[in-house]
């Protein structure tokens, strides 16, 4: 952090300034008038949380994504289809057994293992051949779509959270003053503050296994030369066999979140590839506090846009991709290569 502020000052500046707002916004005991020049806080409050438990959303299905794409140059855009794939499979789980936790670990190795075959019997054939593996993965992800509108039909499924999930928890966060004086705090769903703090623990122990470990230095060192490192005695071919099966199976993982509190259909496949290849590319290949913030970002301008303009919601969001692809080609955190 302290070498982020020394080589860019103006930025350090400039994200201390939104911090301050955002947090002078939430917890700020707005008074009736300045709610009427500024909206409504309650709308304003449920489109950030909003946006936040949609970007911790994001990040599930773009961190594997990153692993994939980022580190790996696997272009696998057949990644949407796991993600719905997961979900279908965990609302299967969920409502043979009665069981929303025992639905996570069950996709999770179901969609690992698809992973580990599609990285043995198709990625392992094709390395280095980018407009292959994307020709080739789009057409897997045709076939898997078609598969599953077979299976599960063109309906739309939604997934049961557990009980003590269920309804609205109170957040140390004010929403209004009223007339009494009494203040009034946020209430929000508690599955959606669950799955964003599940989303946290993952992301901090990815980061932490990338930087801190010894089989994140071999994952790194073989993407940045992987000839060197096989000729030292390493089986990198079972270090990327790993790192896609647990990419895939993140992407399941995802699919179970979606289907919590949003719903599962044809076509969420696309959209989700869609959303990971933007936040890969706003926040940086291969880094995972980039989808991170990528995540963050492109769900807190989905919500908002939704909230405030909805007609340019969508717009939003590669006007965001554009400009980063303008001014910082390799994401907001990535590196220069």
């Amino acid at each position: 952090m302290q070498d982020f502020v020394r080589r860019h000052p103006v930025w350090a500046l400039i994200i201390a300034i939104v911090v301050a707002v955002f947090l002078w916004l939430v917890f700020a005991p707005w008074s009736d008038a300045l709610e009427e020049v500024l909206g409504r806080k309650r709308v304003f409050l449920n489109a950030i949380f909003g946006g936040v438990t949609l970007g911790a959303l994001y990040f599930l299905v773009a961190a594997g994504f990153t692993l994939i794409f980022g580190l790996m140059r696997n272009v696998n855009l057949a990644h949407g289809s796991l993600y719905l794939l997961g979900g279908y499979l965990g609302f299967e789980v969920s409502e043979a057994t009665g069981s929303w936790l025992l639905a996570f670990p069950v996709v999770f190795v179901a969609v690992a293992i698809l992973g580990l075959v599609l990285q043995n019997q198709v990625f392992r054939r094709m390395e280095g051949e980018e407009l292959r593996q994307t020709m080739v993965t789009i057409g897997l992800s045709v076939v898997i779509a078609d598969i599953l509108l077979w299976i599960w039909g063109g309906q739309s499924y939604t997934i049961l959270s557990p009980d003590w999930l269920s309804g609205p928890m109170t957040l140390p966060v004010i929403s209004s003053v009223r007339d009494t004086g009494e203040i009034a705090y946020l209430r929000y769903p508690a599955v959606r503050m669950a799955i964003l703090f599940a989303a946290i623990v993952i992301g901090v122990g990815m980061w932490l296994i990338l930087n801190r470990t010894r089989l994140g230095m071999l994952i790194r060192a073989g993407v940045d030369d992987r000839e060197m490192l096989a000729a030292s005695g390493v089986r990198i071919h079972y270090v990327f066999l790993a790192v896609f099966a647990f990419g895939a199976g993140l992407a399941g993982i995802g699919g179970i979140v979606g289907g919590t509190f949003q719903s599962l259909s044809p076509g969420e496949d696309t959209r989700f590839l869609l959303a990971s290849l933007v936040v890969v590319i706003v926040g940086g290949m291969g880094s995972i506090p980039g989808a991170a913030i990528g995540a963050l970002v492109i769900g807190l301008s989905e919500q908002l846009g939704l909230v405030y303009a909805p007609t340019y919601s969508v717009v939003f969001t590669f006007l965001i991709m554009a400009a980063v692809l303008a001014f910082r080609p390799q994401g907001l955190l990535g590196a220069s290569r």
